[in-house]
């Protein structure tokens, strides 16, 4: 018996090793066999997630430290229709804070999107009205643990995101443009500046396991931008502008203010303008876009005020000296065309200070043709017409001057131009070429951006010159000139 008995104990005691051999090499197998790595693979999936942080986006300050464009914190409100088994007391309730139909309210969360489990009642509502509805559902659920029921505003959930936000609403709207809801800036500087101001986003592996969530890294903010800009200066010319519409009866119009030595824009005031705030008007900003950037998107005839820019060619080139004279007969033939004065009047003998104060356009016309095509086309291309002047918005426009060659130039052409017909520039063109007058000579480039402010330092923007189409001599002389009333 004993024999059988150490016998039976052999057999079994190797079976058993047999057994946990294989499961060993079984083992051994899985942990090194492509599932294995799926395997792996997946439980690190499930362990962490990679999410998307995004930085504050940089504020907007005019030159004297007026906060122009900043940001708030507004939420969204959505409601979870399987776990919302109140559906009335949830339109009530987000109703009467948001002043919202409550019947639509519960239609809309009776019928929703085929597929649409969380359900998004309302977005961008302003904190106070936020808090005004969580501390009713705090209060809801409060009585619902007492009385061990479900709370009437269960299923209402609030996620909380970062918006623009215009303090001065539509000031200065024409110049700062706006960011729509994916963060992306359009039209002005928050289009022009926009990787600057919105700075770079960082995607960060976090754990699922509440207990190893680790610490997210600082992410730097966008780039704050100080502009040239004068706040009470824009106030008051949008004031003035708005007067000068009425008065008038235009529909509208633009005055931009200029430092002629530096190019820092002061004042650049449009119409129309539009609250910035009230995003759910953007829509029409794009459909009518340079209307909303008149100053730099809008080419027009100047008219009369570009023969500034004739007289200096003029003078510039010798064709004529400030005595200089002719003989203004009311018309003049040219190309057969007959060219007339503003007035259709006859000045008769003229120096140049005469065809500037009278804006005599026949006085224009013979300048023109004495310089010649060449010569005064040479100018008008170093004065910047018909070329973007370089400012540091979106959305600029060239405008064009007709040269000979062009398909629709003609030799009359010489002669119109000279006194702004048949020429399109927009105001910011004419204020740059005028810049030369005023700045002995040299012409700047116009620009909005004053300074940037990131990590705690300060880099200056810098005067950046255009060119000298003209001597400073000439400039001088025409300095001298005293402008009456243009035609």
């Amino acid at each position: 018996m004993r024999q059988e008995y150490a016998w039976r104990s052999l057999v079994l005691a190797g079976f058993l090793g047999f057994i946990g051999i294989s499961i060993i090499l079984q083992i051994v197998r899985i942990q090194n066999s492509t599932e294995a790595n799926t395997f792996r693979q997946l439980t690190a999936d499930y362990a962490n997630v990679t999410e998307t942080f995004y930085p504050d986006r940089g504020e907007i300050y005019d030159r004297n430290g007026h906060l122009l464009a900043g940001n708030k914190t507004v939420y969204e409100l959505s409601v979870d229709l399987k776990n919302a088994p109140d559906k009335n007391a949830i339109a009530l309730a987000v109703g009467v804070q948001l002043g919202l139909n409550p019947d639509d309210l519960y239609n809309r969360m009776a019928n929703p999107p085929e597929g649409i489990q969380n359900l998004v009642l309302a977005d961008n509502v302003d904190s106070d009205r936020a808090a005004a509805l969580q501390q009713l559902k705090t209060a809801a659920d409060a009585k619902a643990k007492e009385s061990g029921t479900t709370s009437s505003l269960d299923g209402l959930g609030f996620w909380a995101h970062p918006q623009r936000s215009y303090p001065e609403g539509s000031l200065a709207s024409n110049v700062l443009g706006f960011v729509n809801l994916t963060r992306r800036g359009y039209f002005g500087i928050e289009e022009k500046y926009n990787d600057l101001l919105a700075g770079n986003k960082v995607n960060i592996v976090v754990p699922t396991d509440p207990s190893k969530a680790g610490d997210i890294p600082r992410i730097p903010n966008g780039t704050t931008l100080v502009l040239t800009i004068n706040r009470d200066l824009q106030a008051a010319t949008e004031q003035i502008l708005d007067e000068s519409l009425t008065k008038y009866g235009a529909q509208n119009g633009t005055i931009v203010i200029m430092d002629p030595q530096t190019g820092e824009i002061l004042a650049l005031a449009a119409s129309p303008r539009m609250n910035l705030n009230q995003n759910e008007n953007y829509g029409d900003i794009f459909r009518n876009a340079a209307e909303y950037d008149r100053a730099i998107s809008m080419p027009y005839e100047p008219g009369s005020v570009i023969k500034i820019l004739t007289t200096a060619a003029a003078l510039d080139s010798g064709t004529v000296v400030p005595s200089s004279t002719y003989l203004d007969t009311g018309e003049l033939l040219i190309g057969g065309a007959t060219i007339r004065n503003w007035d259709n009047q006859a000045w008769g003998v003229q120096d140049i200070t005469g065809c500037l104060q009278h804006s005599l356009n026949i006085c224009m016309a013979v300048l023109s043709d004495k310089m010649g095509a060449q010569t005064y086309y040479g100018y008008m291309n170093r004065f910047g017409l018909g070329r973007l002047t370089g400012i540091d918005l979106a959305g600029e426009a060239a405008g064009r001057l007709k040269i000979p060659g062009d398909s629709d130039w003609y030799p009359v052409d010489l002669a119109t131009n000279a006194f702004g017909q048949g020429v399109s520039v927009t105001p910011i063109q004419l204020m740059t070429a005028a810049s030369a007058i005023a700045n002995k000579g040299r012409m700047v480039t116009p620009r909005v951006l004053l300074a940037m402010l990131r990590d705690g330092r300060r880099y200056n923007s810098s005067t950046q010159y255009a060119g000298s189409p003209i001597k400073a001599e000439t400039a001088q002389t025409l300095n001298h000139y005293r402008m009456g009333p243009v035609g």
